[in-house]
């Protein structure tokens, strides 16, 4: 299991970290999430911390949406043998929602979508209703996920009355460049050692795992017989690599691509999560899409540009009828102005796709946005309101549409930052309110 060293190896070099840990200080806790890097971590420090006689606690926060496995795995982790607290967390946060259009957050554990929840709540967790003491005066509501890090950081320094304490996570450095020079080079450590760093006011955070490999991270399991998340195991049959298999909350930025993954590995999660989450299955279907943010189209070879802009309206129907209808209007209008203008006499003329060499050798420079059905597709994909990919601006019939939207939603469409035009009409619709 030996990765950069010559005379040791990384579990040898881990274990002494966790040593480190415990001798510099009396309140150690680990961030889990229930993955195999968080597991591997909190086991080792558990033969660590039994071998010195210490305890540790450990923070866990619960998405409410998450796979049954990773709850599983996080209960039989409670049984360690050398944990003193274990703080099961089911807080209303907010959370990043990067599969709808609609609604850009969710909130685990809203009180006001109890009946669609994903799971009950567990009788041993903290929350609303049940906190220990001074919990309330740390975490508020719609705090960010890294806020609700920060509050039980400040929350467990208070009351543990202690002027330090160690926050170990079972983050590795290869998994990202950015991390790698953040852990193994970053400035602000504690006492120059470079797998921690310094938070904020006697708060730090440790890496002891910070050189392993996901192969090393599995050579642990297979040499302790660690308990692990059984979810890896149906990824793995699934085809996915060990490199890329992740276990996150659903919705977020860097995790809506493997969305479609709930459906296969876990279906009575899955349709759970659709009714749960705005836009779960959405993100679904589109989450490798520029219509998700990324660039470039994937759109079927089985289907020409026309064919694809149907489809893409016919799904934007069954999410929203609305907003299917405000497309259908602008791109007719955009069609009849081409015919009205006898630049082609029937929408049977407009061409699929057309380079722009070929339009300015062929029809003149000055058409360079000439119509064509790939653009018009990609102005659905881009989820581009007001058509400006198209040559279009905001009408007096765009805004009645998104104000009808946005009264219907009872908040801005999660598009206001896409262009500076939706910057302009969010701005207007929010000062006529208020």
């Amino acid at each position: 299991m030996s990765k950069i060293y010559k005379d040791t190896n990384v579990l040898d070099e881990a274990m002494k970290r966790y040593e480190i840990i415990f001798n510099n200080f009396d309140r150690v806790y680990i961030s889990l999430s229930a993955g195999k890097d968080s597991s591997v971590a909190i086991q080792l420090l558990n033969i660590v911390a039994k071998s010195m006689n210490r305890k540790f606690d450990v923070m866990f926060i619960d998405y409410e949406a998450q796979y049954k496995g990773t709850i599983d795995h996080a209960n039989e982790l409670k049984n360690l043998s050398n944990i003193d607290n274990f703080y099961h967390i089911c807080w209303n946060f907010k959370a990043n929602n990067a599969s709808s259009v609609f609604n850009r957050f969710w909130y685990p554990w809203n009180e006001d979508y109890k009946k669609l929840w994903v799971r009950k709540m567990p009788k041993d967790s903290i929350n609303i209703h049940n906190y220990p003491d001074k919990f309330d005066l740390y975490f508020k509501e719609d705090l960010f996920l890294r806020g609700l890090f920060k509050a039980f950081a400040e929350w467990y320094k208070d009351i543990n009355s202690t002027d330090k304490v160690a926050n170990i996570q079972g983050i590795r450095a290869d998994e990202s460049l950015n991390r790698f020079r953040a852990i193994a080079f970053g400035k602000n450590t504690y006492q120059d050692i470079n797998w921690s760093t310094d938070n904020f006011n006697g708060v730090y955070s440790f890496y002891p795992l910070y050189d392993f490999s996901t192969e090393d991270i599995w050579g642990c399991v297979a040499k302790f017989n660690f308990l692990y998340n059984e979810v890896y195991e149906l990824m793995y049959k699934a085809g996915i690599s060990i490199h890329e298999q992740r276990i996150a909350q659903p919705f977020g930025l860097g995790q809506k691509d493997s969305l479609n993954q709930w459906a296969i590995l876990e279906p009575e999660t899955w349709n759970k999560l659709v009714n749960r989450v705005s836009g779960a299955n959405f993100g679904a279907l589109y989450a490798k899409t520029s219509l998700m943010g990324r660039n470039g189209s994937e759109k079927p070879d089985h289907m020409n540009w026309e064919q694809y802009t149907v489809f893409l309206l016919g799904s934007l129907g069954l999410y929203c009828k609305d907003l299917e209808d405000h497309y259908y209007r602008k791109i007719k209008h955009y069609i009849d102005h081409y015919i009205e203008e006898n630049r082609i006499k029937h929408h049977s003329e407009i061409p699929d796709e057309i380079d722009k060499k070929t339009v300015i050798e062929k029809i003149g420079r000055e058409n360079g946005r000439w119509i064509q059905w790939k653009r018009i597709a990609k102005c659905i994909e881009k989820n581009d309101f007001a058509l400006t990919g198209c040559n279009y601006g905001i009408t007096i019939a765009d805004k009645q549409d998104m104000k009808k939207l946005k009264n219907k939603w009872g908040k801005f469409l999660g598009i206001q930052e896409n262009t500076k035009v939706m910057k302009t009409l969010k701005e207007e619709l929010d000062n006529e309110e208020n």
